[in-house]
C-alpha cells in the first residue's frame, strides 16, 4: 500500500467527491509549494502569499461555514483527511502546521463567539488575508491546561491580560490569537478564552528555533498589561475548559491522520529506493530483511488509518470519545516513528542527507509524539476514563 489513492479506493467513507479534492489539492502543492519547501525550511517559515493562494485553491475553506467565505456544502470531515494527505505529499509537517493554523485556532471563534466577532475574523482568515494562531502552551506546562497561569482580569469594558504562551505555531505571523487565559480561581473552571490582536500595545514575541518542522514559524508570546476588548471574549467567561478539550479532540484526530500520510511518504521513498539500488548483486528489494522491514511499514499504516477512518466516523456522528482519540494519536505516533526508523534503514546513508523527505521526518517524529498532548499524557488519560 504505497498510496492513499489505494486506500480511498478500498474504504467505503471516501468517494469521487474525496477524489476530486485530493486532485485540487495535489495541483495546488506541484504548483506552488513542490519548487520551493527545502527553501522555507531553511528560512524557517512559510510566505504570507502561500497563504492567498491556498485560499485561492480553496484549500483554507474546507469544512467552514459558507456565510464567512468558507466550503461546506457536501463537505465531510473525510475531505479535511483526504486534503491533509495531499498536503504531506512534500515530506514536510510544518507545511500543513503553518498554512492551516487557523483550523485548530478559527472553530472556538465559530463555535461560541459573537456575530460580530464572528463577521470581523473569519473572512480575513478564510480569504489567507490575515493569519491566525492558538495560544494554550505555557513555559510552567503543556498539557496540563487546568494549571495555566497568564491572567485576564476584568476592568471596565476590557479584561488586561498578563502571562506568557509557547510553542505557538504560526506565532511569529498570526494577525489574530485564540488565547486561554485564567479569568477565575485555580483549577479547570477559572478558564476563558479571548481572540487577542497582535498589533495590541504590550504584545511582544520572540522565534524558537527547533528541530523539526522548520517551515513552521515558532514563538513564545508575552502579554505585558494587554488590554482586550470585553467583546473578544469567546464564550461564557470561565467555561472556556471544555471547549479546549473539544478542540483537543479534533487536534488529535487531525494528527493521526498526518501520521498516517507521512508514515506512507517514509513507505513510499524506501520502496522506490529499494526497487532501484542495488547491493551485492541484486535489488536491495530482494533481500528477504528488506521487503520485511516495508512489509512491516505497510502493516502498521493499513491498521492505523483504518482506526483513524473509524474515529473520523465516530467524530462524524458525535461518538468520539476523549479516550479513543488519545489512544488513537499514540497509535498513529508510534507507526509514523517506526515507518520513519526503518526507512531510514533501507536507505542507509542517503537517509541522513539534508533535503530526503526521510530525513525531514524522521527529525519530525518527536513533535509528533509530544505535540497535542505526549504519549504519557494520552495513555494516562485513556487509562483514567476506560478503568474507573
Amino acid at each position: 500500500m504505497l498510496t492513499f489513492d489505494e486506500w480511498r479506493a478500498r474504504s467505503p467513507f471516501y468517494d469521487e467527491t474525496h477524489d476530486a479534492v485530493a486532485r485540487s489539492v495535489a495541483r495546488f502543492v506541484e504548483r506552488e509549494v513542490a519548487p520551493h519547501i527545502d527553501r522555507w525550511e531553511a528560512e524557517g517559515e512559510l510566505p504570507r502569499s502561500l497563504h492567498a493562494k491556498a485560499a485561492e485553491a480553496g484549500i483554507l475553506q474546507l469544512g467552514f461555514p459558507e456565510e464567512y467565505g468558507g466550503l461546506s456544502e457536501g463537505v465531510d470531515i473525510f475531505h479535511g483527511l483526504t486534503q491533509a494527505e495531499e498536503l504531506a505529499r512534500p515530506g514536510a509537517g510544518g507545511l500543513h502546521a503553518s498554512l492551516m493554523t487557523h483550523s485548530m485556532a478559527l472553530p472556538p471563534v465559530l463555535r461560541l463567539g459573537s456575530d460580530e466577532l464572528k463577521r470581523r475574523i473569519a473572512p480575513p482568515v478564510l480569504a489567507g488575508e490575515k493569519l491566525m494562531a492558538l495560544a494554550i502552551s505555557e513555559p510552567s506546562g503543556g498539557s496540563d491546561v487546568a494549571a495555566l497561569k497568564t491572567s485576564a482580569k476584568r476592568v471596565g469594558d476590557r479584561y488586561v491580560l498578563n502571562g506568557s504562551k509557547t510553542f505557538i505555531t504560526s506565532g511569529m505571523r498570526a494577525d489574530y490569537f485564540t488565547v486561554a487565559v485564567r479569568t477565575g480561581g485555580p483549577g479547570m473552571g477559572g478558564i476563558s478564552l479571548l481572540l487577542v490582536e497582535a498589533d495590541s500595545p504590550g504584545f511582544t514575541r520572540t522565534k524558537l528555533d527547533k528541530m523539526g518542522w522548520r517551515c513552521s514559524d515558532t514563538a513564545t508570546l508575552y502579554f505585558d498589561n494587554v488590554e482586550v476588548p470585553s467583546e473578544n471574549l469567546i464564550g461564557p467567561e470561565n467555561e472556556g475548559f471544555l471547549r479546549i478539550v473539544q478542540n483537543f479532540n479534533d487536534e488529535r484526530l487531525l494528527m493521526a491522520m498526518q501520521c498516517c500520510a507521512h508514515s506512507r511518504v517514509c513507505l513510499r521513498e524506501a520502496a522506490q529506493w529499494a526497487l532501484t539500488r542495488e547491493t551485492f548483486g541484486k535489488r536491495l528489494v530482494d533481500h528477504q530483511t528488506i521487503r520485511v522491514k516495508l512489509a512491516d511499514i505497510a502493516l502498521m499504516i493499513e491498521g492505523t488509518q483504518a482506526w483513524v477512518d473509524q474515529c473520523a466516523w465516530m467524530r462524524r456522528e458525535g461518538r468520539l470519545t476523549p479516550a479513543s482519540a488519545a489512544m488513537l494519536k499514540v497509535q498513529a505516533t508510534r507507526t509514523l516513528e517506526l515507518a520513519a526508523r526503518e526507512a531510514a534503514q533501507v536507505l542507509g546513508g542517503a537517509s541522513y542527507i539534508t533535503g530526503s523527505k526521510v530525513e525531514r521526518i524522521y527529525r519530525e517524529v518527536r513533535v509528533n509524539a509530544i505535540g497535542g498532548g505526549s504519549e504519557e499524557i494520552m495513555l494516562d488519560l485513556a487509562g483514567r476514563q476506560l478503568f474507573r
